[in-house]
């Protein structure tokens, strides 16, 4: 029986069983049509807001199924997504009708202790790498919610806890495999294929499908000086006062981010706390215990808090911390700025929006990134934001579908509020659907680059289901 895809140009395209039959003969993975055993799971996102329904769908097992997916979609002009861990916000692993590539189910993690190298598969989640890693007492720095996936966050760029003193996940990145357009399996490091290496560091998955991580692992742990100090709302002018001066003195080792949110039911948290505002610093020391205690000194002693838990934790359970809040299923909608400082009237914003909070589950999160990712100039990557800075992420998360339009309307009304004391600049990983419009923001005086590469290796946009860059050809025909 035939099968109809969503064209890559518009329309559609129909395929026959023949060649649907010789597509499923090369696979080691399956080939699944709606309804089919494994189909829901493959088009199931973390983001409960996208419930997209692919026509078919290739759930891979190795490099060889990706190369074949990629080139059954560019000979039948068909759109194709492609999903790693699911986890992104805007839900571009998945489209109505296409075709999806499914990693998921590629999530084998390889450490070489010895020379402190890990490879890792397109569908291994964080937590995975960090399992693996912590073995040998090393670490890739990476985000902060263990269910990720590797690849999204790593080809928009990657921050976390350990940011600041080992650099961005793509500062790790020595070497990985990569399936373009036209099907070739290129090897990409700073000595081969060295544009395209430098693309996929932060310009997303807009070159090819990447089918295999090299990163450069560091000594980590077990065991991190990490936790949680928690703080009425009340006292939050002058915290946030105090935070930013705290990161603008931090050392490398240092990261202090913190969350304005309705205190959820935490066990060490007093429980007439819970449901109520607060403010709370998540801090993390990235070295000798005793180096850190001593460096968390003056944040803990910062105004009284309501609970204080800083202490050594397991470098993986403190990886996985805030997992409890992030569980998938939820729906969920982001607004981002960056601030190259956290000033009094953007603190005073954000303080007002915090008092009318759309759903308990909502939340402003504000990290501080700089250190070693300061230090790597910002055309080296495709990722460009490299001065010290703070970057906003208004996180609406909430379960009925009822609450759409209240969640949304108020993240938006905060994002356009902060607007006027804005850098100008979006991480690419942390932009909705809806914003199209922001890859300006997001790649700055590295556009042009991009979009030069884009038309080197994927000329007719095969990969265009995703923050998309379009290529130099049809960027020119566009005008």
């Amino acid at each position: 029986m035939s099968i109809t895809l969503k064209g890559l140009n518009g329309g559609s395209v129909t395929i026959a069983t023949e060649t649907i039959d010789a597509l499923a003969a090369k696979l080691r993975g399956a080939l699944l049509r709606p309804g089919e055993p494994g189909y829901d799971t493959a088009r199931t996102l973390w983001n409960g807001m996208i419930d997209r329904r692919p026509a078919l769908v290739i759930r891979a097992l190795g490099t060889g199924d990706i190369q074949a997916a990629v080139n059954f979609a560019r000979d039948n002009d068909a759109l194709m997504a492609v999903r790693g861990g699911g986890h992104q916000i805007a839900g571009l692993a998945v489209a109505e009708g296409a075709l999806l590539l499914d990693l998921s189910q590629m999530r084998s993690v390889h450490v070489d202790a010895a020379q402190r190298r890990v490879q890792a598969d397109p569908g291994a989640l964080l937590g995975d790498l960090d399992r693996e890693t912590q073995l040998y007492g090393l670490a890739v720095p990476v985000g902060v919610n263990s269910t990720t996936g590797i690849a999204g966050l790593t080809l928009g760029g990657g921050f976390g806890w350990i940011t600041r003193k080992f650099g961005m996940t793509i500062d790790n990145l020595l070497a990985a495999e990569v399936v373009t357009a036209d099907g070739r399996i290129l090897h990409a490091s700073a000595k081969e294929n060295a544009d395209l290496f430098w693309a996929i560091r932060g310009g997303g998955g807009n070159f090819g499908v990447v089918a295999s991580f090299t990163f450069q692992a560091h000594p980590v742990g077990p065991e991190v000086m990490s936790g949680l100090i928690i703080h009425p709302i009340a006292d939050a002018p002058g915290l946030l006062r105090d935070f930013r001066r705290i990161c603008a003195e931090a050392e490398d080792e240092l990261t202090v981010w913190t969350v304005m949110r309705k205190a959820p039911p935490l066990p060490f948290l007093p429980a007439e706390w819970h449901g109520r505002e607060v403010l709370i610093f998540a801090a993390c020391y990235a070295g000798d215990m005793e180096a850190g205690a001593a460096a968390m000194k003056g944040l803990r002693a910062l105004g009284k808090p309501i609970v204080d838990v800083i202490g050594p934790h397991p470098y993986t359970g403190w990886q996985a911390a805030f997992d409890p809040l992030l569980t998938p299923g939820a729906r969920n909608y982001w607004k981002s700025h960056d601030f190259t400082g956290l000033s009094d009237a953007a603190i005073e914003v954000v303080l007002k929006a915090i008092d009318t909070l759309p759903d308990p589950a909502c939340e402003v999160f504000i990290a501080h990134v700089g250190g070693a990712m300061a230090r790597v100039p910002g055309s080296a990557t495709a990722f460009p934001q490299r001065s010290a800075h703070f970057v906003m992420n208004v996180h609406t998360r909430w379960d009925d579908k009822a609450g759409d339009d209240r969640c949304i309307a108020w993240a938006r009304d905060l994002f356009e509020r902060t607007a006027p004391h804005s850098a100008g600049s979006v991480y690419v990983n942390f932009i909705p659907g809806d914003e199209p419009g922001r890859l300006a923001e997001a790649y700055g005086a590295n556009m042009e680059r991009l979009v030069s590469v884009k038309g080197r290796y994927d000329p007719q946009n095969l990969f265009r289901v995703n923050h998309n860059i379009v290529p130099a050809r049809q960027a020119v025909a566009a005008k």
